[in-house]
């Protein structure tokens, strides 16, 4: 996460509760053992540029090669956008990021090896089954510097490309407690969804603000007027972990990681199945 100069949290948690139903939607996906979850959080890397070879490996060791996965170079870095593609039957597109930069002190566990070493085992979760949409997953470079990657990547798209992205789901800095959603920034019907499908699997999802606090990649989409949802775990009694020496791996509290990942591949596989065609708007059970 990229830190501004004020820190605190820019609100209170509001727990994210919601009746909306998902016992009518067949919602099929596998997810990955805590194990390996535990195995690519550990493969974390001190310099971005290793970081960004051992996350190209995961994406391989999880089935993404050849032409799914490509590296993006990046105008004004020395590393690139690292991209894995599930082709769906659609062109219509979901774009899931986290950056895998870090800053130079501490080890960056945290912000955000934890998001991007999550993306090979989403990427993993949803491939089982045919997929309606097409799914982008991005490890962003250069977060940490001004949103480099992301923005670079926003920049690329063609006005026809940029229409078809449905939705851009952004990982940053998780595992220090359980899940997190920016709600000031996201779209309404995003996070609605993301509280229905936490209350369907009795996942804890929780509102913390963070606007105060920093920048994330979901800036560029949300300024190109596509729809976005931050999911994180910063606290304030957290917060000062990162961009400190205490950002490491026993910093991530592994029980709440593994839960985070739960509630995001069931998320990411509901939004497959319900957000319309030409829309952003998941549909509810009622709509069926």
């Amino acid at each position: 996460m990229r830190r501004c100069r004020a820190c605190f949290v820019a609100c209170s948690v509001t727990l994210l509760t919601t009746a909306f139903p998902l016992a009518a939607q067949k919602i099929e996906y596998v997810k990955v053992t805590p194990p390996t979850l535990e195995e690519r959080l550990n493969r974390v890397a001190d310099k971005n540029s290793e970081r960004e070879q051992v996350l190209r490996e995961l994406f391989e060791k999880a089935g993404c090669a050849q032409e799914q996965l490509v590296e993006q170079r990046v105008k004004g870095s020395r590393t690139a956008n690292v991209i894995c593609t599930l082709q769906g039957a659609e062109e219509n597109s979901i774009v899931v990021g986290a950056d895998y930069d870090k800053v130079s002190n501490g080890h960056g566990v945290v912000d955000n090896w934890s998001g991007a070493s999550l993306l090979p085992s989403l990427f993993q979760g949803l491939k089982s089954k045919p997929r309606r949409l097409t799914f982008v997953f991005v490890g962003f470079t250069d977060e940490e510097r001004g949103l480099v990657g992301s923005r670079f990547f926003a920049k690329q798209l063609g006005v026809e490309e940029q229409s078809k992205i449905r939705a851009m789901v952004n990982m940053d800095s998780l595992g220090l407690s359980d899940t997190k959603v920016w709600v000031t920034r996201a779209d309404k019907a995003l996070v609605q969804a993301a509280a229905g499908v936490a209350h369907f699997l009795n996942l804890p999802l929780a509102e913390v603000n963070v606007e105060k606090v920093g920048e994330s990649d979901s800036r560029p989409f949300v300024d190109n007027k596509i729809p976005a949802i931050d999911f994180h775990s910063v606290t304030q009694e957290t917060l000062p972990i990162l961009h400190s020496g205490r950002d490491t791996i026993s910093a991530i509290r592994l029980p709440e990681y593994e839960n985070t990942y739960a509630l995001l591949v069931a998320y990411l596989a509901y939004l497959d199945v319900t957000m319309r065609a030409g829309s952003s708007v998941p549909q509810s059970s009622n709509d069926h």
